[in-house]
């Protein structure tokens, strides 16, 4: 392999090495470094799982995401109040809506 400094092998011998393996005996752990050791099956989908949990996390409130269009001042007065403007600013509009009609 070119640039590869680890072993003496070239493309083809590193392949016919690799395919010579028989199916399902990818790897045989030796038993002595336990940081060698295979995930077991239960190990395994508890990652997988684990993954599945990144990003923004679930809300019981059920949101959507729209593209509005609000005057200059209206944005620069909520955003100078923090961080959480988005979330006051959807209070400010709950809070209209408990006293006015939207029609």
């Amino acid at each position: 392999m070119p640039g590869s400094k680890t072993n003496a092998m070239n493309r083809k011998q590193v392949l016919a090495a690799v395919r010579a393996i028989p199916p399902g005996q990818d790897y045989v752990w030796d038993g002595v470094d336990e940081d060698d050791r295979p995930a077991t099956a239960e190990e395994l989908q508890a990652g997988l799982a684990a993954a599945r949990k990144r990003g923004r996390p679930f809300s019981a409130s059920a949101k959507e995401q729209v593209s509005v269009r609000y005057d200059r001042e209206v944005l620069a007065a909520f955003r100078r109040s923090g961080p959480g403007w988005q979330t006051r600013m959807n209070e400010a509009l709950k809070d209209w809506l408990r006293t006015h009609s939207p029609a």
